[in-house]
């Protein structure tokens, strides 16, 4: 399975390239962006934190003192504005009464990764994508595209969210920026080829 999980991950940066991903300047809009990507497209995020931008909001020290209402109304292009606005309010408090990112940072992953889950709003995958691209830890971000890839290239009968984490994570090597790359490589996959009704002819992963 190493091998064949190697074999993907070559083939796609051979006809992709690096992906150059989170696309963020700042740890703290990387958190804001995995929030608001929840159930909705990027291109959707981007304008809401554009507006956030705007407004000089994008800092986790800034939407924790700001009033709700405010935030719902610049986050609105991002879907689920009331919910999205209440788990921002969520996340900021968490790394203000945390001390940020450096004490953060201090704990080992999966200490790390329990108390995020622990925040109302964060499930696994945006926890995961936290860890990942925000702290910049060894984890596998599992999405809706990984899923897809596991299935359709049969490569486990595993179905949920911790069984395909697995698959990567006990057959690559714990290294932040393979798993970096290897998920947004995949991002591309399923925008280019492994759609939901896919386009198999020319896929760089035709015959695996």
């Amino acid at each position: 399975m190493k091998e064949k999980l190697l074999e993907i991950f070559n083939r796609l940066y051979e006809r992709f390239g690096p992906q150059h991903w989170w696309p963020a300047k700042t740890r703290d809009e990387v958190v804001i962006g995995a929030i608001l990507t929840q159930n909705t497209a990027w291109k959707n995020v981007e304008n809401a934190l554009d507006n956030l931008k705007d407004n000089g909001l994008l800092e986790l020290k800034k939407l924790y003192k700001m009033d709700t209402e405010t935030i719902k109304e610049l986050i609105k292009p991002a879907g689920f504005f009331n919910q999205k606005a209440e788990y921002l309010k969520n996340i900021s408090k968490f790394f203000v009464e945390n001390r940020g990112f450096e004490e953060l940072s201090k704990l080992d992953t999966k200490a790390l990764r329990q108390k995020l889950l622990n925040v109302k709003g964060v499930g696994k995958e945006t926890a995961d994508s936290i860890l990942l691209y925000a702290f910049e830890k060894p984890i596998s971000v599992v999405d809706a595209y990984t899923k897809r890839l596991v299935k359709r290239h049969k490569l486990c009968e595993c179905s949920n969210y911790d069984e395909i984490q697995n698959l990567f994570m006990e057959n690559l090597p714990l290294d932040e920026e393979l798993f970096n790359e290897y998920h947004a490589l995949i991002v591309k996959l399923a925008k280019e080829f492994c759609r939901k009704k896919p386009i198999c002819n020319g896929c760089p992963l035709e015959g695996i």
